[in-house]
């Protein structure tokens, strides 16, 4: 850094970008060291990522941000794990829980998951925080532990390790705090730095699109989709995507051990047909990039294996090796329950046409569920059971949603904001996809 340090000065940097400019391999190298080594003033990395979000940046530029990043810290070697490696990655939703289910599923298969996973901000539900309500889950593990628990069950989930990525946890907060999260190539390389740091051969990217992700349009989710496979397949990684509804919660369940319950159903070849569908054809595809066969061959081994309890089994295994108590997969009822436990009634009759995902999201954080910092504790009981979904017909005084939450001073506001993000007609809604579009490079298959 210091031998460069007349080559380059962050003035010039941020004028080249601000007017248009493209910024060389070597710039954006010298831009991450710096930031990582606190040696460029905060107001410059700031003034730079608000001229990339102003002007974006070219494909070349995004995949050398993205390497750059991915090098900033350690890097997972997985190279003496056995088999395929794979890892899918969702840009987040609400009520997605299908990480926990296509994780153990993919496992049971016979691929290898070594799965480092985040936690929740804002109205989007974190993994971590998830696993973390099975009563005794370590997600904090050594190195070591990860590899063991990798090399005896196929699978380990645990939360990202300090030393990964540095430079992502810099610039992920500085462009919080000057509105620039929504850049299409920020997102890109955000998501996709950690995906090559960890290692793995495969990765598919669920792109949420809808009300609830923070793509609203499939023009756009395409677009980042597009943008990340690419970065992907540069690195020599086998990449594609999924554009996923997220207009409305996916399940019935939003909230920690709730999600859990409702995955572990779906484990167990029951639960809402949305949340077993997608998990299906995400694991379907994770097959099919790994060589297993072609789609319809992968789908079938993907239905045999949930409907076999092979799935089911390797989540319990995965649970007891890292510390946790696996009676609440096989009873969920055995999950502790929330001190509150309120009904919501309709107030009206007609059909819901209309679920807007992030409001929804946005009250479970009020009830307890997740954060609006990620210094913020969760309540993992606390939640939302909904009881009415998108295209149901509804009859005033007819229950459409339970809210579970240890906050009883905060439930009245929850049920307005609730029945404020439901939509009501008179007539039955036309039906909505829940796979969008396939991504691969340079190629959008759209279903």
């Amino acid at each position: 850094m210091q031998g460069e340090a007349h080559t380059f000065r962050m003035y010039d940097l941020i004028t080249k970008k601000k007017r248009g400019g493209e910024l060389t391999k070597e710039e954006i190298q010298y831009f991450i060291t710096g930031c990582v080594a606190n040696m460029i003033p905060n107001e410059q990395q700031a003034a730079l990522l608000m001229a990339v979000w102003a002007q974006g940046m070219t494909d070349r530029e995004t995949t050398d941000l993205t390497l750059a990043m991915a090098e900033s810290g350690e890097t997972m070697d997985l190279s003496s794990l056995p088999g395929v490696k794979v890892d899918k990655h969702s840009t987040g939703g609400v009520g997605d829980k299908t990480t926990l289910v296509v994780a153990p599923l993919t496992a049971a298969a016979g691929l290898t998951v070594a799965k480092m996973s985040g936690r929740g901000l804002g109205h989007t539900g974190g993994t971590i925080d998830k696993l973390e309500s099975i009563p005794g889950f370590r997600t904090s593990l050594t190195m070591e532990e990860f590899f063991d628990g990798v090399q005896k069950n196929g699978l380990a989930l645990m939360g990202q390790t300090g030393d990964l990525v540095p430079a992502d946890k810099k610039l992920y907060a500085m462009r919080d705090i000057i509105a620039a999260v929504d850049s299409i190539p920020l997102i890109a390389s955000s998501i996709m730095s950690k995906k090559l740091a960890a290692g793995t051969d495969v990765i598919l990217l669920d792109v949420k699109m809808g009300s609830g992700a923070f793509m609203k349009t499939l023009e756009d989710a395409e677009k980042l989709a597009q943008t990340m496979v690419n970065i992907g397949e540069a690195a020599g990684k086998r990449t594609e995507a999924l554009i996923t509804d997220m207009n409305q919660p996916l399940g019935l369940a939003i909230g920690n051990a709730l999600e859990v319950a409702e995955a572990a159903e779906v484990l167990r070849g029951n639960g809402p047909e949305d949340v077993r569908e997608e998990s299906v054809m995400l694991s379907a595809e994770l097959l099919y990039l790994a060589g297993r066969g072609h789609r319809d061959e992968c789908r079938r081994i993907a239905e045999e294996t949930l409907c076999s309890g092979k799935a089911l089994e390797k989540f319990c295994a995965m649970v007891r090796t890292q510390g946790g108590d696996d009676a609440v997969i096989r009873d969920p009822s055995k999950f502790a329950r929330a001190s509150v436990v309120h009904e919501v009634l309709a107030p009206w009759d007609g059909y819901i046409v209309g679920m807007a995902a992030e409001y929804i999201g946005g009250v479970s954080v009020m009830l307890g569920a997740g954060r609006d910092d990620l210094g913020d504790a969760v309540d993992p009981r606390a939640g939302i059971l909904l009881r009415k979904k998108y295209g149901e017909q509804v009859t005033k005084g007819e229950r459409i949603a339970t809210l579970c939450t240890s906050k009883e001073d905060v439930v009245a506001e929850a049920e307005k904001h609730f029945l404020e993000a439901i939509s009501v007609g008179a007539e039955t809604p036309q039906p909505r996809k829940l796979i969008y579009a396939r991504v691969e490079k340079d190629k959008v298959v759209r279903y």
